[in-house]
């Protein structure tokens, strides 16, 4: 009996050495989770620095960028370029505001050249910088256009009363067995559409080779 109470005993301390071990083991398992899960946390932090690297942080400089070039577009381009309505520029001269004639302006027997000039009968200040379009028509009744020469514009700005002049400059052909029968000189003044016609100037020498031997001038003023 004294035999069977002790083994009795030490089967029940047995039996509860096993189970404190199974609840010091459920503990472990417990405390393992907690380091489980801070690896997702871990990991979101690594995900929640990116707006820290610039991508979204740089989203409202880009923004800021943006209103900048919203404002310099609200800025109408023609003011910006000095062009349009009451820019303060002066207004190129009309045709029909310009009375213009052409004479022969040759300073020997070999250079040809005809003046042709332009006043301003037109109440208001007037700009005829640049150079005029010109063709010379023949006796053929063709049309042929004048190449510019190598000249820049100058600056040619006309007060009423006030003249511009632009010269046609070629050879003269002294064997008198020219091709070319100017009769009249077709005129556009400098950033204008209406063209005038005049008379190829009386006592003018005759053109040596083609027309396209003959060269145009910018205008400049006479004072």
């Amino acid at each position: 009996m004294k035999h069977t109470r002790i083994a009795a005993l030490a089967t029940i301390g047995m039996a509860a050495a096993l189970s404190l071990t199974a609840c010091g083991g459920d503990d472990s398992a417990q405390g393992s989770s907690p380091k489980a899960s801070s690896n997702p946390s871990s990991s979101s932090s690594n995900g929640a620095s990116k707006p820290g690297d610039g991508s979204s942080a740089g989203s409202p400089e880009t923004g800021n960028t943006g209103s900048g070039s919203g404002k310099d577009a609200k800025t109408p381009a023609g003011a910006t370029n000095g062009q349009g309505k009451g820019d303060g520029k002066t207004p190129f001269c009309k045709s029909a505001d310009l009375a213009i004639d052409a004479r022969n302006a040759a300073t020997d027997k070999d250079s040809g050249r005809i003046d042709i000039t332009m006043i301003n009968r037109g109440s208001t200040t007037c700009s005829a910088t640049g150079f005029a379009g010109v063709d010379i028509k023949d006796a053929d009744h063709t049309s042929n256009p004048i190449e510019r020469g190598p000249a820049q514009p100058r600056i040619t700005v006309l007060k009423p009363g006030d003249a511009a002049v632009f010269d046609l400059a070629y050879t003269i052909d002294r064997t008198g067995k020219s091709l070319a029968h100017p009769t009249n000189i077709l005129v556009t003044p400098p950033n204008e559409t209406h063209t005038v016609t005049l008379k190829w100037p009386t006592g003018a020498g005759q053109i040596k080779g083609a027309y396209t031997d003959v060269q145009v001038y910018p205008t400049h003023t006479t004072n």
